[in-house]
């Protein structure tokens, strides 16, 4: 996949988008696990939107254009949680390697 700058200031927008919604964990004195959660939520509603835009462009009542830019949003966003979970899942890995 390659990615093109309005792409990637779209992922930086959703990404404050997110942050603005109190889902800062140093603002909102929340924890990680907190701020995960919202970022699946988020993915989810992504994908949702990308289902109804799909399904309102069978019906003939969506442009194409709103269709793949709904499918676009709903794919960075869960490409960005899969790169957090990779992440998650290497520090565990280095964590789990050091001797004690």
């Amino acid at each position: 996949m390659t990615l093109n700058i309005g792409s990637a200031t779209q992922a930086y927008a959703g990404t404050s988008a997110l942050s603005g919604k109190g889902m800062d964990a140093r603002t909102e004195g929340g924890s990680f696990s907190g701020l995960v959660k919202a970022a699946m939520q988020h993915v989810t509603e992504t994908q949702a939107q990308a289902q109804d835009a799909t399904l309102q462009a069978v019906s003939g009542k969506a442009d194409v254009a709103e269709v793949v830019t709904a499918i676009n949003n709903a794919e960075l966003a869960l490409d960005a949680v899969v790169a957090v979970r990779d992440k998650v899942v290497s520090a565990y890995q280095e964590i789990m390697r050091m001797s004690i």
